[in-house]
């Protein structure tokens, strides 16, 4: 028994030894005995390796909160554990570790093509696979937390069908490298190229084609939007598209607004319609039977124009109150719209509903346009000549919209007008709606299934001095660029419609992460002056670049095919839009449209070159990715300074590296402190002894007015083509609030918005925001108060909290484009 002890002492002990080399610092000889001692009481004396490793891991992982330290020594520990897996040997027990790791490199890619799981091409002798390996940066895997190995040893890695992984850190990156490099002129540098930018953790590709990519069956896509026509036939072809869409790991915006309403006359039959809500219903029930073996959840998004007839019942249908017949807990609704509508509420006159059958142009048509057919088809209306209609108060119809916000976090609100007016692709058809996620804005028909093909650039990842390393950046755009216009050639397309559609047009969506965590390191508070001026020119730099790398592509491959009559071949660009959209409004979008770059480059260089890609950004939400990139989710805040957060790889403690930096720089990061934190549930506006310029840089999510973080986006998404997904942090439960806040993204011109983030009504009073008018905050303890995108939970706090009585946040479980 004793030497059992003993002999298990040892191996824990060189475990953990090898793990905190570097951190020594925080985990001393001293902690170090503790941390064995309990790690041994949590053991018994036939504990297998695997337990001993998960049992150091739950030891160090808890004093994650004491220390950002811990997460990389338990993901060195969690490494470690990984690799034995793989490779067989723990790594203290082979003599040349690095030699195994890049031997089982190449082993393993010949393994999975004997499974059937990787492309064949990857060793058919395009690349030097040997090179390859000893091209792989071990010394990359460092750059993992314990979140985001633990997120990609679940869910990531290739596994054989016995669930025996064949994957390590570098070798993953390496495949996803590979394989967007497989159709290139010279693969072997192509992969080369592509593997620096994503072990660096430059640029990340989205789920779906980090998931696929190099595998026999490469969806590499990240979303579809669909139209649903008025057919019954069309309609069940589009619940077979959308399975085998959902199957493949994309994610999907439904635009449901054709369909005619409830009441409607089928002259075929004879018979009254039974209206949307029967067919999303089924729409739900669809995406809830698509769950990818626990990878991810099938996910999808509805839309309806707020003109439709049914558009009330539309609102109510992710209540948890009513009939279940009626309720899509499983499904996302979002509204689409028109500018016409948000007039009529600010002058508080009326909005009549009509049923899509007998004004079919309102759905194809936007600005003065739709305006004027709109009016012509209720004078129509009034003069008896349409056989359904509904006039109802336009601020009411507003008011309920935003309640079911409140209520349930659906439908999130999206603007039709901003979408249409500054979209490139206007010459080729209307966009109908956005995705899943809310940045794409793309046209959508019968025949064409639109596409996004996303990935987002590391903003934290290319700070350096304290300024934007703006040449890293330029070289990474580059890169990512080819890359994300490789995917629209190799992505295994899962109907004809989404393939006919992305090889006419090829829209990419290149977006960013990491910007909230950018702005600490440069100094920059995110409810600043300044951070307005950084979202605008660093958005402005990442435009300047997509778009000027989209037409060297096209200089180098050829335009895509309906470049011609687009806004792009008619000399217009992004930021020229907004101009556009002012006068089709009629009143002033206000941000700051100035050039600080030479944009004549770009004019003259797609002027005679033309555009690769139809759409070259969209900013998605990027939870997951982020993760595994150890840095702030797209643009937003950060959530807390320190909380657990919940996603389908499990709950990990969240840390604020950059502010407990600087409080052990001020002498302050201590039990103390660490203990009022907690209380404050990782808020530090109420701790007087952190400095002012400290409590200013680490306001978090519900410490930043929202409509501050709406001119962020305004002004950085003038440059953008498509969209950027826009979670609103709301703190008060005051209606007016809310309706000055989603009026506010209107005026601004924002296209999209995601979800709603409301904290807890119930909980007790802890915090203040520099807000007066939104009076008490509550306590962040637990989630928000929207509900679940996922669960379908109500929207209220349960006041849930974890072991460690942290603020818990939950991401939305479905990454498509994240």
């Amino acid at each position: 028994m004793a030497h059992t002890q003993t002999t298990r002492t040892t191996d824990v002990q060189t475990i953990l030894d090898g793990a905190r080399d570097g951190y020594e610092a925080v985990v001393t000889d001293e902690v170090r005995d503790g941390l064995l001692a309990e790690t041994e009481r949590n053991l018994y004396d036939e504990a297998s390796a695997d337990e001993v490793y998960e049992a150091l891991e739950q030891v160090l992982t808890a004093r994650v909160e004491r220390d950002p330290a811990y997460k990389y020594v338990a993901a060195d520990v969690h490494r470690q554990r990984h690799i034995r897996r793989v490779t067989g040997d723990a790594p203290s027990e082979t003599d040349d570790t690095d030699r195994t790791y890049r031997e089982t490199f190449v082993r393993n890619l010949e393994r999975g093509v004997e499974c059937g799981l990787l492309d064949d091409r990857l060793v058919d002798g395009r690349f030097d696979t040997d090179a390859l390996a000893e091209a792989l940066a071990l010394e990359r895997d460092d750059l993992f937390d314990y979140t985001a190995m633990s997120t990609l040893t679940q869910r990531y890695f290739i596994e054989e069908t016995d669930g025996g992984p064949l994957e390590l850190p570098q070798a993953f990156w390496m495949r996803v490298a590979m394989g967007l490099a497989l159709e290139a002129d010279d693969p072997q540098r192509r992969a080369l190229e592509f593997y620096e930018v994503l072990s660096r953790l430059l640029f990340t590709p989205s789920t779906p084609t980090l998931f696929h990519s190099g595998t026999t069956h490469p969806q590499l896509s990240s979303c579809y939007l669909t139209t649903v026509e008025d057919d019954l036939e069309h309609i069940f072809d589009s619940y077979k598209h959308h399975a085998q869409l959902s199957k493949w790991s994309g994610g999907l915006g439904n635009d449901w607004t054709n369909l005619r309403a409830e009441g409607a006359l089928i002259e075929s039959t004879g018979v009254e319609s039974t209206g949307t809500v029967p067919f999303l219903k089924i729409s739900n029930d669809v995406t809830a039977a698509i769950n990818r073996s626990g990878k991810r959840r099938g996910a999808a998004c509805g839309y309806l124009e707020a003109w439709h007839l049914d558009f009330p019942a539309f609102l109510d249908l992710r209540r948890n109150t009513g009939d279940e017949r009626r309720r899509t807990h499983d499904m996302n609704t979002a509204a689409w719209v028109p500018d016409l509508f948000m007039k009529r509420v600010e002058n508080e006159e009326t909005w009549t509903l009509f049923s899509p059958d007998e004004v079919p142009e309102l759905h194809e048509t936007y600005g003065e346009e739709f305006e004027a057919l709109y009016r012509e088809y209720e004078a129509k209306a009034e003069a008896g000549e349409l056989r359904q209609y509904e006039t109802v108060d336009a601020p009411d119809l507003w008011r309920t919209m935003l309640t079911r916000l409140f209520e349930t976090g659906h439908p999130w609100i999206t603007f039709k007008d901003p979408c249409n007016v500054r979209s490139p692709q206007d010459h080729v058809g209307t966009v109908h709606s956005s995705n899943l996620c809310t940045e794409i804005t793309l046209n959508t028909s019968a025949d064409e299934h639109a596409v996004c093909n996303l990935g987002s650039v590391n903003l934290s990842n290319h700070v350096a001095g304290g300024e934007l390393d703006r040449d890293s950046l330029a070289e990474t755009i580059e890169t990512a660029s080819r890359m994300l216009d490789n995917v629209v050639d190799l992505c295994f397309y899962p109907t004809d419609e989404a393939e006919y559609s992305n090889m006419r047009h090829r829209p990419v969506g290149l977006g960013v992460m990491g910007f909230h965590d950018a702005l600490m390191q440069v100094g920059a508070p995110m409810a600043s002056e300044e951070a307005v001026e950084k979202a605008n020119r660093w958005q402005e730099f990442v435009s300047y670049h997509a778009i000027l790398n989209s037409s060297r592509l096209a200089r180098e491959r050829g335009a895509y095919e309906t470049f011609e009559g687009s806004k792009w071949d008619r000399g217009i660009l992004p930021h020229d839009t907004v101009d556009l959209l002012e006068a089709e409004r009629g009143r002033e979008i206000p941000t700051d449209r100035t050039e600080t770059m030479d944009w004549d480059r770009v004019r003259e260089h797609v002027a005679e070159h033309g555009m690769r890609n139809s759409n070259t950004m969209a900013v998605a939400p990027t939870a997951t990715v982020s993760t595994i990139n150890g840095t702030t989710p797209s643009i937003e805040p950060i959530y807390s300074n320190l909380y657990v957060k919940s996603n389908m790889s499990g709950d990990f403690t969240v840390v604020n590296e950059h502010l407990v930096d600087d409080l052990k720089e001020a002498g302050l990061w201590d039990d103390d402190l660490r203990d009022r934190l907690k209380f404050h549930d990782g808020s530090i506006q109420e701790l007087d002894d952190v400095p002012e310029a400290t409590r200013e840089l680490y306001r978090s999510a519900f410490e930043i007015d929202p409509r501050h973080q709406l001119r962020l986006t305004a002004h950085r998404g003038q440059w953008i083509d498509q969209s950027v997904s826009h979670n609103v942090f709301f703190p008060s439960t005051d209606g007016s609030l809310l309706d000055d806040v989603y009026k506010a993204a209107w005026r601004l011109g924002v296209k999209t918005t995601y979800y709603l983030r409301t904290l807890g009504a119930s909980q007790i009073e802890k915090s203040t925001l520099d807000m007066a008018e939104y009076g008490r905050t509550q306590r962040r303890n637990g989630a928000s108060a929207e509900t679940d995108a996922e669960t379908g939970r109500d929207g209220t706090d349960s006041g849930e909290t974890s072991e460690s009585s942290l603020a818990r946040v939950e991401d939305p479980t479905c990454d498509a484009c994240q």
